[in-house]
């Protein structure tokens, strides 16, 4: 018996509930400000500084990591719903090719951290979003990164993780350091970071009397400064008063208040614990 024509049929109303999906998320976020667009792979890799790639390939992954595109960005929706752009046609018969006995091939992506950009088959991770299956068959190009990155990253958080990744990419601190994360919520704070750093290589020559390497400054001032200032802020619990802020956050604003500290004692310098409990007492 051929069953196309009942196939068909689901597939027409598979794409008209899938677009009315799309309809009603778009009119939601045009009310709340939020973004519906998926994730420009070529933005990303650019601002990431994204370089080399290794083959994983054929692997199950979860559809609602997938949360961008190569060159397909404006055909659907960040859950992958088809826009008024999306071929019809197309959709349908990925949608009926999926209802029957064989399904679809696999798709292409690459993955990014622990998230997956679609390099061919967009139309077959709608047509699954909208059946709700929880994963996909895909052929996986991993592109190494060390920037936390996955499904969660939106348009507007990418500025940090460049921040983040130019940061990096002057301290070498993932290569030197490679358990490290100095990962901030305000970009222009690598800066301030980059100015300690700096400092402690300054007074490192002074101290040593002899030309400090910049990855020597790096270095000491990871173990010597900033990982002391992480343990005082982690013995005092300090990060539960900013549920909004990371543990790098606080060790700039500390560093900060250590300096006020230092001034307003006539150049005595506070211990990284004493700065974090005088820091909570100023809270209270």
């Amino acid at each position: 018996m051929d069953d196309r024509p009942n196939l068909w049929i689901a597939a027409q109303r598979d794409f008209a509930r899938a677009r009315m999906k799309a309809f009603w998320t778009e009119l939601v976020a045009s009310m709340t400000g939020q973004s519906t667009n998926l994730l420009r792979f070529e933005e990303v890799q650019q601002r990431l500084r994204l370089y080399g790639q290794r083959n994983l390939g054929l692997q199950n992954i979860p559809l609602d990591k997938i949360i961008g595109t190569v060159g397909r960005y404006h055909d659907f929706t960040r859950t992958f719903m088809p826009r008024k752009s999306v071929n019809e046609d197309r959709w349908k018969q990925i949608s009926a090719l999926a209802r029957g006995e064989k399904g679809f091939p696999p798709i292409e992506v690459y993955k990014v951290g622990d998230a997956y950009f679609v390099i061919d088959g967009n139309h077959r991770v709608s047509v699954a979003r909208q059946l709700g299956q929880p994963t996909i068959e895909a052929y996986v190009t991993e592109i190494p990164t060390s920037i936390p990155f996955d499904e969660t990253v939106t348009d507007e958080e990418l500025t940090l993780k460049q921040a983040y990744a130019e940061f990096l990419q002057h301290t070498k601190l993932d290569v030197l350091r490679p358990t490290s994360n100095v990962e901030l919520t305000e970009p222009g704070m690598y800066r301030q970071i980059i100015q300690h750093i700096d400092v402690h290589k300054y007074f490192m020559g002074l101290d040593q009397q002899r030309d400090i390497s910049w990855p020597e400054a790096v270095v000491s001032w990871y173990d010597n400064v900033y990982m002391p200032m992480m343990e005082a802020i982690r013995k005092c619990n300090l990060l539960e008063e900013f549920p909004n802020r990371t543990e790098a956050d606080l060790y700039v604003w500390l560093i900060r208040h250590q300096t006020i500290l230092r001034d307003q004692l006539g150049g005595e310098w506070r211990s990284p614990e004493e700065t974090a409990k005088d820091f909570m007492e100023k809270l209270d």
